[in-house]
């Protein structure tokens, strides 16, 4: 099955958590603390491989999570860091923020990888909050929460060469005669439901050509296979325009094809454009050959005519797209573009305040949820630090100024708080 969109969620590993822990050797005492740090969490790449050519495997796999970092243990030892997940996408892949609609990238290349999720860091132990006036603290933290995220996948095929024209303008089989590939083939309009791919080989050398779905009027508006397949032809480097020899007017197609590319995409315009006058082993084509063909020349276009059925004049057409592909200037590698995973905020350290009910709040802040997350909530000194980062943030007397009172429940990400004076 041929899928070129897919949405997934993705998630890179927790940070460990820290230790608590303190020394217990012989003939040392007063040992002070020892508890280590916690891993980082794994981090998500999204990586090109040439093995894949849809985004099938996004149908049945939408979750992917990184491995967690390791808590962290006695004698200052650092937890392990989780291991990376690489999420292996085909080449021509767009990424974008399933929320926001931002680009991220634009994976081209072979091995081309970007991270889309960074992993959480680690807690740090006790250890790290030694001072010279507490120099037995029970306070750690626990590891950083995993970035979460959304994105939606776009699949735009990569190929040298796209064959583009009316329904049965015979693209199909052209495609087969000149490749290895076996695409559906059968004498009625949109046979082809899906993009086809085939490697065209003369002499030594090779090109990729698509086979794209066929076109009608409104094709730019979404009306037949449009939206879903002219983006396909947008990273092609020639247009090969199949004209149907028995249609009805096969110029007044391709003025409309043409006129359908450009209206998607101005820049398919400008693409090098091969007209191909199929079906020429018919009598009435041949006959009407000599008009179109005028008609074509006189717009510009280099026109000739073939049989892609009885494998007629096909060998020169391939010969003729080689030459073009050759005259053309050295096709430079996509454009990445990293947009950044944590997007900073315009104050980092902002909150607000909602009243849920007359005796619930909730603090809503990237900040104070991630503190308190990583909060260890049954040690006396973790307790007060969490409430020095509240007076800090300014959240403390922003309660207060909004009513807050004994016993009323403040909510901080997935922890019920009891105010206290």
């Amino acid at each position: 099955m041929f899928l070129d969109e897919a949405t997934i969620h993705i998630k890179s590993g927790d940070g460990g958590d820290g230790l608590v822990a303190f020394r217990r050797e012989k003939y040392v005492p007063f040992g002070g603390p020892a508890g280590g740090d916690g891993g980082k969490g794994g981090d998500v790449y999204l990586v090109v491989s040439t093995h894949l050519n849809t985004l099938t495997r996004f149908r049945y796999q939408r979750h992917f999570k990184a491995a967690s970092g390791k808590r962290g243990g006695n004698f200052n030892r650092t937890g392990a860091s989780g291991d990376d997940l690489f999420v292996e996408v085909p080449p021509g892949t767009i990424a974008r923020d399933a929320d926001t609609g931002a680009l991220i990238a634009d994976l081209t290349q072979d091995g081309q990888k970007i991270i889309v999720a960074q992993g959480g860091r680690g807690g740090r132990g006790n250890a790290r909050f030694a001072t010279s006036t507490n120099q037995a603290p029970r306070v750690a933290e626990k590891g950083e929460p995993g970035a979460e995220r959304t994105l939606k996948l776009e699949l735009r095929m990569i190929a040298d060469v796209g064959f583009v024209g009316a329904p049965n303008a015979g693209k199909s089989t052209l495609l087969s005669v000149v490749s290895a590939a076996r695409p559906k083939i059968a004498p009625y309009p949109f046979t082809t439901l899906t993009p086809n791919l085939g490697v065209v080989e003369m002499d030594h050398r090779t090109f990729v050509a698509a086979d794209i779905p066929g076109l009608i009027e409104g094709a730019h508006l979404g009306a037949g296979l449009g939206h879903d397949f002219l983006k396909h032809i947008q990273r092609t480097r020639v247009l090969v325009h199949l004209l149907d020899g028995d249609a009805a007017d096969p110029f007044a197609d391709f003025i409309q094809i043409n006129a359908e590319l450009a209206l998607f995409d101005e820049k398919l315009a400008e693409k090098p454009q091969l007209v191909v006058f199929n079906k020429i082993d018919l009598p009435h084509a041949q006959a009407r050959w000599p008009e179109v063909c005028s008609a074509v020349q006189a717009r510009g276009y280099e026109v000739m005519s073939i049989s892609a059925v009885a494998q007629t004049r096909t060998r020169e057409l391939v010969g003729r797209v080689f030459q073009i592909l050759d005259e053309l200037p050295a096709a430079e590698p996509a454009p990445v573009e990293d947009i950044p995973v944590y997007t900073v905020e315009a104050d980092p350290l902002a909150f607000e305040i909602e009243r849920l009910e007359a005796h619930e709040w909730r603090i809503h802040g990237k900040h104070i949820e991630r503190a308190a997350a990583m909060t260890y909530w049954e040690y006396e000194e973790a307790l007060a630090r969490f409430q020095r980062i509240l007076e800090t943030l300014g959240i403390y007397q922003a309660l207060i100024e909004r009513g807050v009172q004994q016993g009323d429940i403040v909510h901080i990400g997935d922890y019920e708080l009891e105010w206290h004076d």
